[in-house]
């Protein structure tokens, strides 16, 4: 999850300093950030779940600086980018000769995170056969390189993170099920963009300053058909689509406004643009999210579920989209007949 974040106001320094690059002030994401003040002072096990580009490593990033090892190193492997021939090593390091090609001796990822913290992202690709060696790293806080029969004790803190589901991976016979039980001490699911959609406006605002800054441009204003656009988009992708989107609108844009960079593909947008409301720069978040309802509700002509219901144009589930409702106070509309309009409940 790049630069993605807005510090909670109500927070202390030492949170605003945790959280300054966590964007956003949604109910969603304030779950997440309760759960990270939650965990973070403790020594457990966090797995991160979440889709891809939701922004895991900063989260992780957010629990190392609110625990009591902030002060030391916050060691980071991907582990699907390394080849499996190399993951045993690149985790807990190789002695000279200990196979072709081992021309000297190499420290390991857990020794480098000793009295720290070892984020180990994409831990679903950690093949079968290095799992065992893992767990035991886990329990016992000590393992061995590679070549060597010395055993290392370690003094980690671990934070996983996964976009797969690991509980279906055990089902199936992928994924150890004393491994996963030993990861999943505390999870935390972060939620998608789409789910998060009022946070998209703050999003929006710190990456055309972030992207301005460095391309040295002058983008003063956001048009509303832009901002409508990042709206509606379902973004598959999350906050690191919106990222890449708002990078090459900075780039395109011209006169210092930033011009719409999905417009060929607004035909995957839910909402054709022409029918899309004007967002004002002087509404609140409140105001927008309720446009946006309104607005799906009618395109949906009042229908809430199912396929073609509003929920589905919002990328909501319709529970969720009958809470905001509820919030925002959105009533359901009383047909001439004095019922309500059919398929609102």
């Amino acid at each position: 999850m790049g630069d993605h974040a807005t510090v909670m106001n109500a927070l202390p320094d030492q949170a605003e300093r945790t959280f300054e690059r966590i964007i956003g002030n949604s109910t969603a994401l304030e779950s997440v950030l309760a759960q990270v003040e939650q965990v973070a002072p403790t020594d457990s096990t966090v797995l991160i779940e979440g889709e891809t580009g939701t922004g895991k490593e900063l989260i992780a990033h957010a629990i190392h600086n609110a625990s009591q090892r902030c002060g030391r190193t916050l060691v980071k492997l991907n582990c699907a980018a390394i080849p499996l021939d190399l993951l045993e090593s690149e985790l807990f390091g190789h002695e000279k000769g200990a196979f072709t090609g081992a021309i000297a001796q190499k420290i390991g990822r857990f020794e480098m995170a000793d009295k720290g913290t070892l984020f180990l992202d994409e831990v679903g690709d950690i093949p079968p056969a290095l799992q065992p060696k893992l767990l035991r790293v886990l329990q016992e806080q000590e393992f061995e390189r590679l070549g060597s029969g010395r055993t290392h004790k370690v003094d980690v803190r671990l934070v996983a993170a996964t976009n797969r589901d690991l509980g279906k991976m055990v089902a199936r016979g992928q994924f150890r099920s004393d491994l996963y039980y030993r990861l999943n001490v505390f999870p935390i699911l972060l939620p998608a963009l789409r789910e998060r959609r009022e946070d998209i406006p703050a999003l929006v605002t710190h990456f055309v300053k972030l992207f301005s800054h460095r391309m040295g441009k002058q983008v003063e204003s956001v048009s509303p058909e832009t901002m409508s656009a990042f709206q509606w988009h379902s973004w598959p992708g999350n906050i690191r689509e919106l990222q890449n989107l708002v990078e090459r609108a900075v780039i395109l844009s011209r006169d210092g406004v930033l011009l719409n960079p999905l417009h060929k593909k607004q035909k995957e947008l839910m909402i054709p643009p022409h029918h899309t409301r004007t967002f004002h720069s002087s509404m609140t978040l409140e105001d927008s999210d309720r446009t946006l309802i309104l607005e799906a509700l009618e395109q949906a002509s009042w229908i809430v579920g199912g396929p073609r219901g509003a929920a589905a144009k919002l990328g909501l589930k319709r529970t969720t989209l009958l809470a905001k409702m509820r919030r925002l106070g959105i009533s359901r509309p009383i047909s001439e007949e004095g019922t309500s309009v059919p398929g609102v409940a």
